[in-house]
């Protein structure tokens, strides 16, 4: 769309120079054909070195937007940007793309789907009601029980076990909300990415990205009945047990463990080697490698066991 079309539908006076948007993406990910927007003020330091062609912001941030990229101003930043996704958004099935390829000795059940534009390696086992939508890669060697739906544009890794009912690449519950409690639908024009050698049990859920990619990296096992949020990020070999819930751009390191209906907020980090008992609530970063935490205010697991003792010689 052209600057100036965007410019209309967001409702401002734009009378600049006029240059074709291809897309939207994160400040940081941006390019110079690219629009980006920015409300968090985690990320007002990333507005100087964004690379984005065009920025929406309010009046609070404009002194920061760099001189090669047109500052569009209005009041509610994150709702404009919801308003306009939707003109990005990418049909869900592309029935113009080619057949799907599906590689030498691998076996499709005659119950599963699999759309135009879609590439399945070679030995995999494909079940009944899996789902394989436009644009996706499913490497050699995996495995999909019956009911798994993998969403348009994902990609699979090689030697793969994800089992029944599991939904990949759905939508990031994102939305923007108006001065009137009125919400806007964010649509999530990323994907998913799964490395090598991933397992994943029943029922989970793996959003896709906002805009750029929702990654699962190599050698992850993550149980039954798991949720990760959208731009989210787990690290090699990392163990999410049954009722964890990732919310969304949460990014752990290597090896992370996280225990049964263990939890994070949104927008931070763990590092490497993490292990959070069962129910641990995570709403800072953890930045040093090589801890073990528990409970909600998460502290040390040893303090959180003596707490525990007090409290119950307390009530005795």
């Amino acid at each position: 769309m052209d600057i100036k079309e965007i410019a209309k539908l967001i409702g401002i006076d734009y009378n600049g120079a006029s240059f074709e948007v291809t897309g939207i993406n994160t400040l940081k990910d941006a390019t110079s054909s690219q629009i980006s927007f920015v409300t968090n003020s985690k990320y007002f330091k990333d507005v100087e070195n964004s690379q984005a062609g065009a920025i929406i912001v309010d009046k609070a941030t404009v002194d920061s937007v760099p001189r090669h990229a047109i500052a569009l101003i209005v009041d509610e930043p994150y709702l404009m940007m919801a308003k306009i996704t939707k003109y990005f958004a990418p049909d869900i099935e592309d029935e113009d793309a080619p057949k799907a390829v599906i590689g030498e000795g691998t076996k499709v059940s005659p119950k599963a789907e699999i759309a135009n534009g879609a590439v399945v390696g070679k030995n995999c086992t494909i079940m009944a009601n899996v789902y394989i939508g436009s644009g996706c890669i499913v490497g050699d060697n995996t495995i999909l029980y019956p009911g798994v739906v993998v969403y348009r544009d994902c990609k699979i890794g090689s030697d793969c076990i994800i089992h029944a009912n599991t939904t990949i690449g759905s939508d990031g519950f994102g939305f923007a909300t108006n001065k009137r409690g009125e919400h806007t639908k964010i649509y999530q024009n990323g994907n998913v990415v799964i490395e090598n050698d991933v397992e994943i049990g029943s029922s989970t859920t793996i959003d896709r990205a906002a805009f750029t990619t929702t990654l699962i990296k190599k050698g992850v096992r993550i149980d039954n009945l798991v949720q990760i949020g959208h731009n989210s990020e787990i690290g090699e070999y990392s163990v999410l047990v049954s009722q964890t819930g990732i919310a969304g751009s949460s990014k752990l390191g290597r090896n992370v463990v996280m225990g049964g209906q263990s939890a994070t907020s949104g927008h931070l980090e763990i590092a490497p080697f993490t292990t959070l008992a069962a129910r641990s609530g995570v709403s800072k970063s953890i930045k040093e490698s090589g801890k073990t935490f528990a409970g909600f205010p998460l502290m040390d697991h040893k303090m959180w066991l003596k707490l525990q003792g007090k409290l119950a010689r307390l009530i005795k």
